[in-house]
């Protein structure tokens, strides 16, 4: 009778046991189906619009569209440099299987020698996945038909319209403008971890000297996008036009210079090497700045050869070199004026005499000159360009006095024209002497002569001397260079805006009257230095720098003879016109000899141009031809008076009944 009882309560314990578990998993799976529930309609409901546009993302991808770069032009807006299409073949790694296959297959439409091959083989090997790889480019456009029939047919490959730099003028401006040329990788890994994508770009070339390396953030303009759908693996199956982001192009960069100032000094400086630097003595504006020999920047763009860049950098006139900027030297005689210039404002009486008989013992030795001048007082110690005189007058007021002028002037500094690679050179004084030469710190007096005719330590660049010529001729304001005249339509401060001078007038007229008289007869430049312009006169001064020493055992050559390397530099700086002074400049030909030989006559030919291109200038040396006298008319029905004489007028001929008389 027990036993029914027991089973029954066992069955009923038993069901209770699966009724909770039951129970318990049926509200697991309710909470995860409502879990579920909720989740699904949040992503489809509250952020369906975040999920479409990353799907929308993923299918979707955006090609870098580089920028047209930036236009440099000069004042008159003549393009210095600026871009031309670039046909190119492009090979898309990441559509390519065979690498040497596909490099095969390009070689039988195009050149491509072994050595280029190897080298194309690493950039592929080195690109990045996405990033295309340009082939060859500057392809004629026989070539780049020919490509574009048959890439179809060749996956992987794309003949591609880019962009290349190029500068209208080849040589004159490769200083100054500068050049672009391809992104190293040292450039890529000091952009840090997200360089710019620009500089992934096939083809794209960066800023590396003069304005195209200092400006080349504004020059670069803003990258656009391509809009293309891609599979899940990356490759373009369709475009979609309309999607499409325009680049933005580069800022157009305004310089100072003069198209035809510049050419001139190209065509007078020719296979020599040397610098020439002119300013608007009012404003600042660098006209010209022109150092030769020069380069072809266009080559730089694609790339030179290994033999190319030798050959520029073992040719003995370093055509790579800047002279108008990085390279100093000594500025010679051209530095008397700001001698003379620190000795009248320390009271020094201009009509002190002093005789020249071509050479001056002092010191335990002998100082020479070119010639024997005889007695000279200051402005005629100028015109003469007397050395012995500006040693004793270098003597009288010491090193100190005439450096502190010289810096007033721009000399031993870095002036800020918007371009790097400028060398301050190097105005010394007492103290330059302490801190430099520990062994020696004491300014000897036997230091003072060299420095009086700018030998000695003193070493300065065109830039300088340009901007001491023309604050000379200024003669009240301090002015400054001006390199770029706007970035973008955004004009740059003018060099006008500069303090006053701090000297007396009257001292300047009297360097500028003294210099006005070296270009006259009698004058160290008096023939070489006419202009041939009618009234318009230029002042100016003559400076034969040593290179060397002449002493037994120097290498060195007095002038214009002997090894080049050997050779004088020869200096002129001036300003015209002298009445009314508008332009100033400075001529260094390196090695040249004597100034007023070599430097003189290709500053008169360079300024001709400035002063002919400027129409007040050009209306003073163009007066109308004085009107002839004409006899008054005879009254109305009188008869014209007989023929005085000479040929008949409105005569077919001669009459056969008249002698003809010989």
């Amino acid at each position: 009778m027990t036993e029914p009882a027991i089973f029954f309560n066992e069955v009923n314990e038993r069901q209770g046991v699966f009724h909770r578990r039951a129970f318990i998993m049926g509200g697991v799976v309710t909470a995860g189906l409502f879990a579920l529930g909720a989740r699904l309609a949040d992503l489809q409901i509250i952020e369906n619009n975040r999920y479409k546009t990353l799907a929308t993302a993923n299918q979707y991808n955006f090609r870098l569209v580089p920028p047209p770069r930036g236009r440099i032009v000069d004042r008159n807006g003549v393009e210095l440099a600026s871009n031309r299409p670039n046909f190119r073949l492009l090979l898309q790694k990441d559509q390519v299987d065979d690498v040497d296959q596909t490099l095969d297959a390009a070689a039988q439409l195009i050149p491509i020698p072994p050595e280029k091959r190897r080298q194309l083989s690493r950039q592929i090997e080195n690109a990045q996945t996405f990033v295309p790889v340009v082939l060859a480019e500057d392809l004629s456009w026989d070539e780049f038909a020919r490509l574009n029939v048959r890439t179809p047919e060749l996956p992987g490959l794309q003949a591609d319209m880019g962009e290349a730099r190029t500068y209208p003028f080849g040589g004159a401006f490769a200083h100054v403008v500068g050049y672009v040329s391809k992104v190293t990788d040292a450039t890529i890994k000091a952009a840090g971890p997200n360089p710019d994508p620009l500089l992934l770009n096939p083809g794209f070339r960066i800023g590396k000297q003069g304005v195209e390396k200092a400006l080349d953030l504004d020059l670069r303009g803003k990258a656009g996008g391509q809009k293309v759908e891609v599979d899940a693996k990356g490759k373009v199956v369709r475009e979609d036009p309309l999607g499409d982001i325009k680049p933005v192009p580069g800022k157009t960069v305004e310089l100072t210079l003069d198209a035809d100032i510049q050419n001139k000094a190209l065509e007078v400086f020719g296979a020599e090497s040397g610098a020439a630097v002119m300013m608007d003595c009012r404003t600042g504006d660098v006209l010209c700045m022109y150092s030769g020999p020069s380069f072809d920047a266009n080559r730089f763009v694609s790339g030179l050869s290994g033999a190319e860049y030798q050959a520029l950098t073992q040719y003995d006139h370093k055509p790579l070199l800047n002279k108008a900027l990085t390279a100093t030297y000594p500025p010679g005689s051209t530095f008397k004026t700001l001698v003379a210039l620190a000795a009248l404002e320390n009271g020094y009486d201009p009509r002190t005499v002093h005789v020249c008989g071509k050479s001056w013992p002092w010191g335990g030795r002998v100082w020479h000159c070119d010639k024997a001048h005889g007695a000279q007082d200051l402005r005629g110690a100028i015109a003469t360009s007397c050395d012995i005189y500006f040693y004793q007058c270098a003597l009288s007021i010491g090193p100190d006095k005439i450096a502190a002028v010289a810096r007033r002037f721009g000399l031993g500094e870095i002036h800020d024209i918007g371009i790097p690679g400028q060398k301050p050179g190097l105005i010394p004084d007492t103290s330059y002497k302490r801190k430099h030469f520990p062994h020696d710190p004491v300014w000897h007096p036997g230091e003072t002569p060299s420095m009086g005719i700018g030998q000695g330590y003193v070493n300065v660049n065109a830039l300088q001397l340009c901007v001491q010529a023309a604050r000379l001729a200024n003669g009240v304001k301090a002015i400054n260079p001006r390199l770029i005249h706007s970035i973008g339509g955004v004009a740059q401060p003018s060099g006008a805006e500069a303090p006053d001078l701090p000297l007396a007038r009257e001292h300047i007229d009297f360097v500028r009257s003294a210099m006005g008289a070296v270009t006259e007869a009698g004058g160290t430049a008096g023939a070489a230095a006419q202009l041939g312009l009618g009234p318009i006169r230029m002042a100016g001064k003559t400076g034969t720098a040593q290179a060397h020493n002449y002493t037994a055992g120097g290498h060195g050559a007095h002038g214009a003879v002997g090894a080049w390397a050997g050779r004088d530099h020869a200096w002129f700086i001036c300003f015209a016109p002298f009445d009314d002074p508008r332009y100033a400049m400075s001529v260094l030909v390196e090695h040249g000899g004597f100034g007023a030989d070599a430097a003189a006559p290709k500053a008169r030919e360079i300024m001709r141009v400035a002063l002919l291109k400027d129409p007040e200038i050009r209306a003073r040396i163009e007066k109308p031809m004085p009107m002839p006298d004409i006899p008054a008319s005879p009254a109305d029905g009188a008869a014209p008076p007989p023929p005085t004489g000479g040929p008949l007028t409105g005569v077919a001929g001669p009459n056969p009944d008249q002698g003809v008389s010989e």
